[in-house]
């Protein structure tokens, strides 16, 4: 090889490496081939290819990549890494578990991919050896907060948390903003949005003044509820999911907030409040009915869908799918103290997880 030749493929290296960080993956991906023309086999440029494509959403060329450095370098933890990811992502989970545990074997106070593992292992129904790997991945230093949440969701943690980490949320949904409607209606089966605004017109005759979409996400609830009322505003823990919603046009306006954090410091008022498939991520509800009731007049409508518990509990209950549920009683309680009167209460099933119906309950309550 000319030095040219390396001094070409070096400096299209570099500059993969700069795409790569500012986030611009098609050139990266660009840059980094490029280099491999002139250089063919390098390891640290293939290493970097596998890692772009993976940010490009394509695991299964990331998979080539990643084997081929492996072929040459066969505990480079770089392209195990790469590995296991891009089966995580191709579902090919119990693959994806061994390919962490080859990269743990060479790194074991790896805590991210001790993290991992345990989601895998609770995805396969695998509780017990899944909170040893969240287990593992605390004592190596990983987030306490979120996966102290994972230990609870298993039954392995002293208390529940009465939420969801704002952290997982956020990032979560920002992650899935992209795929979102796709994902939940087409394949999730999801209508909570058009089973909670079907009731409102029966409810409520006329128009309402003010209508509040709590975790509004990406604006399923939007064309819907906007020919109901004078001003709609929403608001979300997810930038992401924000950005598409503003682009509906149909918003007054949208905030950027914890739902029960806004509500408790909100001046706004409204006589309608809708949370389609937002208290999954909410335990304790009690803040949320007590802010919704303070900023309602009477004859304003709270309605909202809850996953329901597999036994009838007095409470909330965190679920190994890292949801809450709530129990009837539980809402019947708070919306008795907080002045609240159940107008409608549909038990049917709210989405599909894994090919099976999630039960839960439609609730519209009115302040009297």
């Amino acid at each position: 090889m000319s030095e040219t030749s390396f001094e070409q493929a070096k400096a299209q290296f570099l500059a993969g490496l700069a795409s790569l960080e500012a986030g611009q993956y098609a050139q990266a991906e660009a840059h980094f081939l490029s280099s491999l023309e002139r250089l063919p086999g390098r390891i640290s440029t293939l290493v970097n290819l596998a890692a772009t494509r993976l940010k490009l959403r394509r695991p299964q060329e990331a998979l080539s990549v990643a084997d081929q450095v492996l072929t040459l370098e066969p505990d480079n933890r770089d392209a195990l890494l790469h590995r296991a990811n891009s089966l995580l992502e191709l579902n090919r989970h119990p693959q994806a578990l061994h390919a962490f545990e080859r990269l743990l074997a060479l790194e074991p106070s790896f805590a991210p991919a001790w993290s991992t593992c345990g989601d895998i292992l609770r995805e396969l129904g695998r509780r017990d050896e899944a909170a040893v790997a969240y287990r593992r991945a605390l004592a190596h230093g990983a987030d306490a907060e979120l996966t102290g949440y994972y230990l609870a969701a298993l039954g392995a943690a002293p208390q529940s948390p009465t939420g969801a980490p704002r952290a997982y949320v956020e990032a979560l949904f920002d992650g899935y903003a992209g795929q979102f409607e796709q994902h939940v209606v087409q394949v999730l089966g999801y209508r909570a949005h058009e089973v909670l605004t079907q009731s409102l017109a029966a409810l409520h005759p006329g128009r309402f003044s003010s209508a509040l979409d709590l975790g509004c996400g990406t604006g399923l609830c939007g064309p819907l509820l906007k020919p109901l009322c004078d001003r709609l505003a929403g608001v979300d823990l997810s930038a992401q999911m924000l950005a598409r919603a503003q682009a509906l046009g149909v918003y007054d306006s949208l905030m950027h907030a914890d739902v029960t954090e806004h509500l408790c410091h909100t001046d706004e008022r409204h006589d309608l409040v809708l949370a389609a498939d937002v208290f999954i991520y909410v335990g304790d509800l009690s803040a949320v009915f007590e802010a919704v009731s303070a900023l309602m007049d009477p004859g304003g409508l709270f309605c909202f869908s809850v996953e329901v518990p597999s036994t009838e509990t007095r409470g909330f209950e965190l679920l190994p799918s890292l949801r809450y549920a709530h129990s009837e009683i539980y809402l019947r309680e708070l919306a008795q103290q907080h002045g609240l009167e159940v107008s409608k209460l549909v038990r049917e099933p709210i989405r599909t997880d894994q090919r099976q119906s999630i039960d839960g309950m439609f609730v519209c309550l009115t302040r009297h």
